[in-house]
């Protein structure tokens, strides 16, 4: 297998009622338990598979580049 090419963050953006329950599993894999929850995981074919799983529940970024952006932003 290859190495992870970084770190992906998902945010759980929608509440998942209503919603088939094999997306409601999905989102509790992914380790999100409450709304607007962020959590970081490593840029895999398998996290992909999953954030693909459930796209319009979750928002997803690289959290590296958000990282340094946040160090670079200003002085707050």
């Amino acid at each position: 297998m290859s190495e992870p090419s970084g770190r992906l963050r998902v945010t759980w953006t929608k509440s998942a009622i209503g919603y088939a329950e094999n997306q409601k599993r999905t989102i509790a894999a992914l380790g999100l338990r409450r709304l607007h929850q962020s959590v970081e995981h490593d840029d895999t074919a398998a996290i992909r598979g999953m954030v693909m799983t459930v796209a319009h529940l979750v928002h997803a970024e690289d959290a590296t580049a958000s990282r340094d952006r946040n160090r670079s932003g200003g002085s707050r």
